[in-house]
């Protein structure tokens, strides 16, 4: 029986680095669901329909399904069948969270493993909150996303605030 692997995260926006995850678990696994996790205490610069969007376009002819979860990652894995949840890890302040709430995962679910990839160098200290800082200000975060997104995310968070 072959692994059914998930790779879940908030993709608030999806990045290059994200993109690499993907390429790699899919090489491993075959075929991988990205699942955005939906927490109504988190406001993000794009909602969820936006996001999923994004993921779709940025996966495009990969072996890929995108989808969403809400409430616990065991449950979903559950209820999707997955036996694999594929994390990746970009500095020792990852892996110290992911570690924990691995172990966590392990305790609630001891049937789903969690496998931890190490992000290329590239992008090791890329994360989606820097990435928003950076165009914000007007930046370049041109070696970090992809071109319809860093656009998609220029335009959400440089367009004129309308007054009340």
């Amino acid at each position: 029986m072959s692994a059914k692997a998930i790779f879940p995260g908030s993709f608030d926006p999806p990045t290059l680095g994200h993109l690499d995850l993907v390429r790699r678990a899919c090489a491993i696994f075959g075929r991988v669901t990205v699942a955005i996790g939906v927490n109504s205490a988190k406001s993000g610069a794009f909602a969820l329909p936006e996001r999923l969007d994004m993921l779709r376009e940025l996966c495009a002819g990969l072996p890929v399904e995108v989808a969403t979860y809400e409430g616990l990652l065991v449950e979903a894995c559950r209820r999707g069948g997955f036996t694999v949840v594929v994390r990746g890890l970009r500095n020792s302040t990852d892996f110290l969270y992911e570690y924990d709430l691995g172990l966590t995962n392990k305790k609630l679910a001891p049937e789903i493993e969690t496998l931890f990839l190490l992000t290329d160098e590239r992008y090791a200290y890329v994360s989606s909150r820097l990435l928003k800082e950076i165009v914000a200000h007007g930046g370049s975060a041109a070696a970090f996303l992809d071109p319809r997104i860093e656009q998609r995310l220029r335009e959400r968070l440089l367009a004129p605030k309308e007054s009340p």
